[in-house]
């Protein structure tokens, strides 16, 4: 399935996206008797608590209803600027987050689009490394709104609606670059809408199975399906599924593999990245912090070599802009007595990443950790891989009915926990967990908030906690 550039967004060389589609088992959007939509003053939170009615926060698998859409939005939502798709388990956010530091260092007017937020929808929809005002989001809802009718009241789901409307937004700025991260997977999800000028596809482990697969085979598979025909497919796994290798080789992408065409080295001072036909020597190590953040930067200085043409950067650009990058909640150090470290690992390769990155802090008398999690996450693994380093669990409720509850949380550590004389409370909320640990802690000590995206943004409403243990509030 070819479509005509001048006439849809989406082109998928290997002719097999539409059959895909069609196969597979997909979950419809909940429509019942018809709603208003908001009227024309209307404000973000209108749009918003107006899908959620409609739709809620499901997930939706498939093209053919945003295809639609998008056909009926037009040249708005065409980019006329390279397009970079980044897809992946864990390393996403982060990746786009030291692409758009680089592309701004080098004079580069940047839009990215990624999902979900943490506090403020706003979030999703940067322009020059800032959320889009709510003021310039709502004409692009209105406009996703009118399309969806034009085209005969097409049912979008909250995420398809939302990624229209964010993209839409972000190129009526006219960016030089459009960075976009897919929600899940990515063969089928709303974000293949575009061509990818560059795709990235970082680490690749189990989550979302119920949507993507039993296995790393197939959801690499799901991964892969953001490649492109003759163009660059950035693979910063180091040990990628056979089924990326496969996709890539069989629609003639051109393939980039950590090791082969790319590598990086290092010691406790600097780094050294080498790519196909560029170098850099003694670089800083970028400004997030975590090991897994070096193979992240890797793959974002491979997209920017395999982009040059296009896109070029000159060395300084890239030092100042994985020195100066920011991307709240991972693996993020907020000083304090006692420490905090806000982490959205959910799955139970970002908490094996997570547990490395605590180890490599050093010594600290005592570690607490706030939890909360979706339901349908493999948290016994999560549990087990943090037990040994953490001496005491406040697990929390979360404000979404996808959430595991925070007694059901604690009662999975209880069967598995080898360290019974440790404190487990529970919850409402992160806020009154992360207050509860504060009261016990020990002020040499450090404070983890972790799980969910819903547990750190819930600790993050009011600003960024600055900690003070009891002696210090006295």
């Amino acid at each position: 399935m070819v479509p005509d550039p001048a006439v849809g967004v989406h082109r998928v060389a290997s002719g097999t996206m539409r059959a895909a589609c069609m196969t597979k088992p997909m979950i419809p959007p909940t429509m019942t008797a018809p709603i208003d939509p908001p009227t024309a003053d209307a404000s973000l939170a209108d749009w918003l608590a107006h899908l959620e009615r409609l739709h809620g926060q499901r997930i939706t698998l498939g093209l053919e209803r945003v295809q639609a859409v998008a056909q009926a939005l037009g040249a708005a939502v065409r980019p006329r600027c390279p397009v970079v798709t980044v897809a992946g388990t864990n390393g996403k956010g982060s990746t786009c987050a030291m692409l758009e530091a680089i592309a701004r260092a080098a004079g580069y007017r940047t839009a990215l689009y990624t999902s979900p937020h943490l506090v403020q929808f706003e979030e999703r929809a940067r322009w020059q490394g800032e959320p889009l005002a709510s003021a310039r989001l709502t004409p692009s809802f209105a406009a996703v709104e009118a399309a969806r009718r034009q085209a005969g009241d097409v049912p979008l789901s909250y995420f398809e609606f939302t990624t229209l409307a964010c993209v839409h937004a972000l190129l009526a700025c006219q960016p030089d670059v459009l960075i976009v991260e897919v929600g899940m997977g990515g063969r089928l999800d709303a974000v293949n809408l575009w061509d990818a000028d560059c795709a990235i596809i970082t680490s690749i482990d189990l989550d979302h199975m119920e949507y993507l697969g039993p296995d790393r085979e197939a959801i690499g598979y799901e991964k892969a399906g953001i490649l492109r025909t003759g163009r660059p497919a950035i693979v910063s796994d180091p040990v990628p599924p056979r089924s990326v290798v496969a996709r890539a080789t069989e629609i003639d992408a051109d393939l980039w593999l950590v090791g082969r065409d790319f590598r990086h080295s290092g010691d406790r001072q600097q780094w050294h990245w080498q790519g196909r036909t560029r170098r850099y020597a003694g670089l800083a190590y970028p400004a997030l912090r975590g090991a897994n953040q070096l193979l992240n930067a890797a793959g974002v200085l491979a997209a920017l070599e395999a982009l040059h043409a296009q896109l070029p950067v000159p060395a300084q650009a890239v030092r100042q802009g994985l020195a100066s990058v920011q991307w709240p909640g991972r693996f993020q150090v907020v000083p304090g007595e006692p420490l905090l470290v806000l982490d959205v690992a959910h799955n139970p390769h970002a908490v094996a990443a997570l547990g490395h990155n605590l180890d490599d802090q050093g010594y600290y008398p005592q570690t607490l950790a706030v939890f909360g999690a979706m339901a349908d996450k493999d948290v016994a693994p999560m549990l087990a891989r943090m037990d040994a380093l953490v001496d005491g669990w406040f697990f929390c409720d979360l404000p979404t009915p996808r959430a595991a509850r925070a007694e059901a949380l604690r009662e999975q550590w209880q069967r598995l926990t080898q360290r019974r004389d440790r404190v487990a409370e529970v919850y409402a909320d992160p806020v009154t967990a992360l207050h509860a640990a504060l009261a016990q802690a020990d002020p040499a000590g450090r404070i983890l908030v972790f799980g969910s995206f819903y547990t750190v943004g819930g600790v993050l409403q009011h600003g960024l906690p600055r900690l003070g243990a009891k002696h210090l509030q006295a």
